[in-house]
């Protein structure tokens, strides 16, 4: 594998200076609080700004000094790390050419030089790419052969599938691949994908080199009609018709230098070379003005020398080769035809592939919730190490002294959020059982797995789940005894959640079998038919007396008691409220599957005037207005000129607000740290992109709970 070399940046040399001379804790928490990490910097990004913001004097003798270090050091190599996929080949003994190392994961060796050096060196380099995605399409697959006996092949999957592109056209792609950015959910409704190759196109506008290169508006006017289909030259326009006289990828520009300038293929394969090096402004110029020479030759006229030049050098920044972005395309068909149509099955394997992706676990959760997907919480009774499918009741459905309650009722241990007209997609439907009054008895639920939570090691878990197979445990004393590889700290953590809170049920709901959808053709036995009747879950324990009994069970009670199973006993702790749950939700697993926090503070919010997300699309554009959520993901790109994108989410969906610059370093640190915003501004609709220039930003406050956001700097 080739190396990276990890250099320092503003963030790490001040952590690291500091600890050489000293400083405390709580100040270096603070001055990393402050110093920019973001793509883009402008001059209120600099090092000693961001340190007076900290509260620090820089006449200081000694904090002088650590300014001054903090800025020796920076773009100095800190350490070599792995590349993600380049893997070196060479014939004979690559030692005897350049240094190796063991690398920090087993069975891997580290070239010690980066992949410009083994360029500059001759070294052949090879680029394996593993995505993340491409587990989820095989996990995904897997679930639906075993738990919906269908088979899902991706080379064949329909071509022009209506839910895909209705998916895409509304920009409801959380979880799929490539197109899940808040930059694509923008471009998204303007494109409107209708046939697989606007997919391709999406994937590869959405780029450094296109965006820089003034091509994503252009495209976007033309292909909405409200522009001309032009070409910089007539010549050209057998190699940009099918891109509507824009280009988006590598081998257009390729072919553009070769017809508008007559390069050679040798100077063209220069050309890609140079748009995909990184220290490649000088040879850039050097083959711009190859290409200006080229151009005049033929006769292309200055304006259009410049557009093509522009074109062609943006690239450098960043550009996608078509047949790079038709095989990315095929890959975010696959996950957006599985996410419309097995959304049990396409969660639970992106749950259990984390860490990856735009959003987190906790995002991807709520957004499947809103969609119509049950969520059931960790359960040592019945969860996995992995997340896993079950059959749970849908809807009402009444028999003798029971009333078993749908999504709709809005339950707090299991809460979805129905979305309001919204038609019953194909896994429902498949699952209806028609000639009784009753649909949909029985539908898929995901099941959290062990995994979730934090802490919790894969060994111990394992164990459980093998001792829980042999015999369903009785209490938590005898979990403890039967899975000693568990830990005190993992047993609360797990008490915690509510893991426990089912141990010793006498009455648990029947359905906690692994879901499977039979044949439409095939009978149901009396097995299946008397486990398709829905049943309850009465729990005896709640949080806190299972955290009671697990400080009862980790005590040594000597040889004579420790076989003596004694089930479990009510506390005299009161129950968890809301908050605290949520709290414990967050702490343990990063997610919860009850109500949304916001969704708590509802009435407080309508009381300030603060919009849910989901209201919107309804409101005039132009009108100023609120809007508050938790904050998911905070962007400051460096091809948007300071601006800051902040996504905030509610209990019913995303809102997406548009920080300026000023306002930006006015509220700094509240936008950088704060977990829960309200943003007031201007609602801008346009075509369909809903957004909020913001105006005002404050706190807010509605829970302790540790959220997290996905912050791409």
């Amino acid at each position: 594998m080739t190396a990276n070399v990890i250099t320092y940046r503003n963030r790490m040399a001040a952590r690291e200076m500091g600890k050489a001379l000293g400083l405390d804790p709580e100040t270096l928490g603070k001055i990393s609080a402050a110093v920019a990490t973001w793509e883009f910097r402008d001059e209120n990004d600099a090092l000693d700004r961001r340190f007076r913001d900290a509260g620090l004097d820089l006449k200081h003798p000694r904090l002088r000094k650590y300014y001054e270090l903090c800025l020796a050091v920076q773009d100095m190599p800190r350490h070599l790390g792995q590349h993600s996929g380049g893997m070196v080949i060479c014939q004979g003994q690559l030692d005897s050419v350049v240094p190796l190392e063991p690398a920090s994961m087993p069975g891997r060796v580290v070239v010690q030089w980066d992949k410009e050096d083994c360029a500059d060196m001759g070294i052949i380099k090879v680029d394996l790419l593993g995505l993340g995605m491409m587990a989820v399409l095989k996990d995904s697959i897997e679930l639906i052969r075993n738990h919906y006996d269908a088979e899902v092949d991706l080379a064949h999957l329909p071509a022009d599938d209506p839910a895909v592109y209705s998916t895409l056209q509304q920009a409801d792609t959380v979880g799929l691949f490539q197109v899940e950015s808040r930059a694509q959910m923008s471009c998204l409704p303007r494109l409107r994908p209708k046939r697989f190759y606007d997919i391709v196109v999406q994937v590869a506008i959405i780029r450094p080199g296109p965006i820089v290169g003034q091509m994503v508006n252009p495209f976007l006017q033309r292909r909405q009609g409200r522009e001309d289909v032009t070409y910089p030259h007539p010549s050209l326009e057998p190699v940009l018709k099918r891109t509507l006289g824009v280009p988006l990828f590598q081998e257009q520009l390729l072919r553009i230098a070769m017809i508008a300038a007559n390069f050679s293929g040798g100077e063209a394969e220069d050309l890609r070379r140079a748009m995909g090096f990184k220290r490649s402004e000088a040879r850039m110029k050097e083959i711009e003005a190859k290409l200006r020479a080229g151009m005049t030759r033929n006769g292309i006229s200055h304006e259009a020398q410049e557009q093509i030049i522009l074109s062609i050098t943006s690239f450098a920044l960043y550009g996608f080769p078509e047949s790079h972005a038709a095989s990315f395309a095929l890959i975010a068909y696959a996950s957006a035809y599985l996410k419309c149509h097995y959304l049990a099955a396409f969660t639970a394997a992106l749950l259990n592939n984390q860490p990856m992706g735009f959003y987190s676990p906790a995002t991807i959760t709520k957004d499947a919730q809103r969609h119509g997907l049950k969520m059931l919480s960790v359960d040592v009774m019945c969860s996995e190490w992995m997340c896993t499918l079950e059959s749970v009741p849908s809807t009402e459905y009444q028999v003798p002294g029971n009333t078993f309650s749908t999504p709709e009722s809005r339950t707090i241990d299991n809460f979805v959020i129905p979305i309001p007209g919204r038609r019953r997609g194909a896994e429902e439907s498949r699952i209806s059982i028609l000639g009784t009054r009753y649909s949909q008895l029985v539908s898929p639920a995901l099941r959290l797995g062990l995994r979730q939570v934090r802490g919790l090691r894969e060994e111990g878990a394992q164990a459980l789940v093998r001792e829980r197979i042999r015999n369903p445990f009785t209490s938590i004393q005898d979990l403890s005894r039967r899975v000693p590889e568990l830990r005190k700290d993992e047993l609360t953590t797990l008490a915690e959640i509510g893991a426990l809170n089912s141990i010793g049920s006498t009455e648990y709901r029947v359905l906690s079998k692994p879901f499977v959808i039979p044949p439409p053709a095939r009978t149901r036995g009396a097995e299946e038919s008397r486990n398709s009747v829905p049943g309850t879950r009465y729990s005896q324990l709640h949080r806190r007396d299972a955290l009671w009994q697990v400080e009862r069970a980790v005590r040594s009670t000597g040889p004579l008691l420790e076989n003596l199973n004694e089930p479990d006993s009510r506390s005299p702790l009161p129950a968890m409220n809301h908050e605290e749950r949520l709290v414990a939700d967050f702490h343990g697993t990063g997610l919860t599957v009850g109500p949304h926090p916001m969704a708590y503070r509802r009435e407080w919010l309508n009381a300030m005037g603060i919009r849910r997300a989901s209201e919107l699309r309804d409101i005039p554009n132009g009108k100023r207005l609120r809007i508050g959520g938790c904050v998911i993901t905070r962007q400051r790109p460096g091809t948007a000129k300071g601006f800051v994108f902040v996504s905030l989410e509610d209990e019913t969906g995303v809102a997406n607000a548009i920080i300026a610059p000023d306002l930006f370093h006015r509220n700094r640190l509240l936008l950088a740290s704060e977990r829960f915003l309200a943003i007031e501004g201007i609602l801008q609709n346009q075509d369909n992109v809903i957004s909020v220039k913001a105006e005002r930003v404050l706190p807010l406050f509605v829970t302790k709970a540790e959220t997290v956001s996905h912050d791409f700097h």
